[in-house]
């Protein structure tokens, strides 16, 4: 049985792998591309290739389970269009046999991909949004910064994030309680001591509160330009490297930390806690897919194309994760919890698996 293990892990895996680094080689030709657009001055080529070289880890990732669930359909698409699986099948190998088989080299998929998105995404997606918004921002507000940030009645945006923890570029709106706009601001650079933030280089404006009972010069603007300042904010560095990444990049110990932290804000955290859950139940939806795969190979695609095969997988793969992010955000609009808007999609899966299988014998 162990000869039957590793011959069917090797077709398996081979076309995990072969499909997985297609669609991620193609994923990051398209990724340079739209990149090009933004290389001017210190954004050069050689530093938006630098940037999507490190953005690889995450792209990795993000397509296992689809790489999964087509690799499988290829693999074991060679084995049956070689009747090989009948000929296992009939030397007394059940489909279930087979199947465990199958999931066995699938085991070393998840682990190795709990591993790429637990400890070396979130490390690698901080250090790649760092540099390239560190060559490209400039001014108080540049469109390729995306960091937005509410502390109590301040809303804050920061041009980019340095692997220090360091920022630069801080542009704070500070609110009276009646939401009117009290101060603006913009710092040339912040670097945390540990407690409070130390800012350099502000320039504000004041906004009084218009009163019949002031005169005239009590109600202008106030500009001040100040050398330093000592910014008291919930904010950290750690934080910050959570804010300036997509949630499905972050850890998994991330995730539950800013969630909290949103929360104490009055902030929503719904869309971090469905990254959550989607890392959490990463493994249950590849084994799902998996499942779909080898029930079609037993089932309805066992004599077809490697095309259609391919075609089939792509169009599953497609249907599952738009279902899981439209689901995700179904979530906070209706209220009902972010474990239902993952655990549905892998559950649909899972049901019509094994009613292929079942109709396959």
């Amino acid at each position: 049985m162990k000869l039957l293990d590793l011959y069917i892990a090797r077709h398996v895996l081979g076309g995990f792998l072969i499909v997985l680094l297609t669609i991620v080689g193609l994923d990051m030709m398209f990724a340079l591309v739209e990149e090009l657009k933004d290389v001017e001055g210190a954004y050069t080529f050689a530093e938006a290739v630098k940037y999507v070289w490190l953005t690889a880890p995450s792209r990795f990732y993000e397509f296992i389970p689809l790489s999964s669930l087509i690799g499988c359909l290829l693999g074991l698409g060679v084995l049956a269009s070689n009747a090989e699986l009948t000929v296992m099948r009939a030397a007394g190998v059940s489909t279930m046999g087979i199947i465990l088989s199958v999931m066995k080299p699938v085991l070393v998929i998840i682990f190795g991909g709990l591993a790429i998105g637990e400890f070396v995404v979130p490390v690698t997606e901080p250090i790649a949004q760092s540099h390239r918004q560190v060559k490209i921002t400039g001014g108080a507000i540049h469109s390729a910064s995306k960091i937005w940030h509410r502390d109590d009645m301040t809303f804050i945006h920061i041009n980019a994030v340095e692997t220090d923890g360091s920022v630069r570029g801080i542009t704070r709106y500070e609110f009276n309680d009646d939401l009117t706009l009290a101060r603006s601001s913009f710092a040339e650079e912040g670097v945390f001591d540990g407690e409070n933030w130390l800012l350099q280089e502000i320039e504000e404006t004041r906004f009084p509160l218009p009163s019949a009972d002031q005169g005239f010069e009590a109600q202008k603007v106030q500009t001040a330009v100040l050398k330093t300042e000592e910014w008291k904010s919930g904010l950290t560095p750690d934080l910050l490297k959570v804010v300036m990444v997509k949630p499905a990049n972050l850890s998994m110990v991330g995730l539950i930390d800013y969630s909290d932290y949103l929360v104490e804000q009055g902030l929503e955290a719904s869309q971090y806690r469905v990254a959550f859950w989607n890392k959490l139940l990463m493994p249950l939806a590849i084994f799902a897919l998996v499942l779909i795969a080898v029930s079609f190979i037993f089932g309805p695609l066992r004599s077809v194309t490697v095309g259609q095969r391919l075609i089939t997988g792509i169009v599953i793969g497609l249907v599952f994760k738009l279902t899981q992010d439209l689901l995700g955000p179904t979530s906070t609009v209706f209220g009902f919890s972010p474990l239902i808007a993952v655990l549905l999609p892998i559950l649909i899966c899972f049901a019509f698996g094994v009613w292929l299988l079942r109709r396959a014998r």
